[in-house]
């Protein structure tokens, strides 16, 4: 009878520590997801104003070969074929230069020079570190529902209660986006 007791004993006490181990393995696996949330949204405060410093130095130098374009155009629309006006041709034939030169310039330091494509990119990366962030925090909801589930059932909450001493975490909620729906959950 000692020996079943004994056994029984040591049983309880086993899967008292086994519990007590899944409630902290659970705890940490939320804190991890946590912090990769952050980790997320860091990256994303990282890259983005560099993208739009990018973008912004392609929009400037794009608009620098457009202007000189604009000047192109005038200077030749001022040209005439009935008479010959050598101030306006050496004027036509130094914006041509001028602006050889600067393609020249620009292609060399910016060979794919396209502001749109450039914008549609940043537009496209602001999705996706979105995106990211979105994934992040659903697993870190899934990591909490998982430990707070964990320390709430029986005979786990007993464990949770009297030896681990973990409180519920709060899931991640946005206020804003819940405002968006007439539809409140009753719990």
């Amino acid at each position: 009878m000692i020996i079943v007791l004994l056994v029984i004993a040591v049983i309880i006490v086993v899967m008292g520590i086994s519990i007590h181990n899944k409630i902290i393995a659970s705890y940490n696996s939320a804190q991890r997801a946590w912090a990769d949330v952050i980790a997320q949204e860091r990256q994303k405060n990282k890259i983005l104003p560099e993208l739009e410093r990018i973008a912004e130095q392609y929009k400037i130098h794009e608009s620098s070969v457009l202007n000189g374009i604009t000047e192109l155009r005038t200077a030749l629309k001022g040209l005439s074929s009935e008479s010959v006006d050598v101030a306006q041709l050496k004027e036509a034939q130094l914006k041509t230069r001028s602006l050889i030169n600067n393609l020249y310039a620009v292609s060399e330091n910016y060979p794919d020079l396209k502001a749109s494509t450039i914008y549609a990119n940043l537009m496209k990366e602001i999705a996706e570190q979105q995106d990211n962030i979105g994934a992040a925090i659903r697993i870190f909801n899934s990591n909490v529902a998982d430990f707070n589930t964990g320390i709430e059932v029986f005979p786990n909450s007993i464990i949770n209660n009297n030896f681990t001493k973990k409180q519920k975490l709060n899931v991640f909620s946005d206020s804003e986006a819940a405002q968006g729906f007439e539809y409140k959950p009753n719990f």
